[in-house]
């Protein structure tokens, strides 16, 4: 079913949230639908890497989401269609407001957002608004602004929406979110395979991938798998080094500047004399 939880899936909600979601803070979320009856349609997938590894040369990696829908009655009537997403892991953060005060920018009025992932991707097979319909949307919070989970506490400020709505435009121009319409290929209503890019300034954590299959609006069916995101060799252990043993870190960032000042001062001083 599309609400297993074992799937990396969000499963239905029994009770209101407690913090109100974007993009109204007064507006509670949409009561769980029931899954579609579809004749049994199932998503068979997988990805070309499961793992990422974050080295001293890493500017990124491709992945690969491939499948099949698996079903034992004929194809139904209308058109099918495919949502991959991939999302990084939640955390939470602070929109601020920069207003000119004496003659200088200072931040003034902020919103806080509990949970927004630092990396968010979705890719179809056509235009969103053309193939999901806006309570299963609600459901699994697949577009855009539905991927900033909630605020965190009642908003300071009258109207939220230009602030998640900066957020989620300078997400879009450095490549942090993306909306991939038309990405997802499609053959003959059964194999489906789309790629997309990470960027090369990820973060560690267990990354989320889920696919969905579509008709007439509604998600027949869903399936979640984890993508490991990790630090290794030289990154790794710099990067332990820096939590674990903050002081040493320290000194050996202090001895790299003032070696690297020495040597680019000592080159200069050579190409004077030459």
């Amino acid at each position: 079913m599309p609400a297993d939880p074992d799937a990396g899936l969000i499963p239905p909600v029994d009770a209101p949230q407690v913090w109100p979601l974007f993009p109204d803070p007064g507006s509670p979320r949409g009561d769980p639908v029931a899954p579609a009856d579809q004749g049994g349609e199932q998503v068979v997938a997988g990805l070309s890497n499961s793992a990422v590894a974050i080295t001293t040369s890493f500017d990124g990696s491709d992945i690969l989401i491939y499948g099949a829908v698996r079903r034992e009655t004929p194809i139904p009537d209308g058109p099918l269609d495919v949502i991959v997403t991939i999302e990084a892991p939640s955390e939470p953060l602070t929109i601020w407001q920069k207003a000119r005060r004496f003659g200088i920018w200072v931040n003034t009025e902020r919103v806080d957002v509990g949970a927004a992932p630092s990396f968010y991707a979705v890719a179809t097979t056509r235009p969103l608004d053309d193939i999901l319909a806006p309570d299963w949307d609600n459901r699994y919070r697949i577009s855009l602004p539905l991927v900033l989970r909630a605020f965190a506490g009642a908003p300071e400020v009258e109207d939220t929406l230009p602030y998640t709505q900066a957020l989620l435009r300078l997400r879009q121009q450095n490549g942090h979110y993306r909306m991939e319409e038309g990405a997802v290929t499609l053959v003959e209503d059964t194999l489906f395979r789309t790629d997309i890019r990470l960027p090369a300034n990820l973060i560690e954590g267990d990354y989320r991938a889920r696919i969905f299959l579509l008709r007439e609006g509604a998600v027949i069916d869903a399936y979640g798998a984890a993508i490991e995101v990790r630090k290794v060799g030289l990154e790794r252990w710099l990067y332990r080094l820096a939590f674990d043993q903050p002081l040493l870190y320290g000194l050996m960032s202090l001895a790299v500047a003032v070696i690297a000042g020495w040597g680019a001062s000592a080159a200069f001083r050579k190409l004077r004399r030459a």
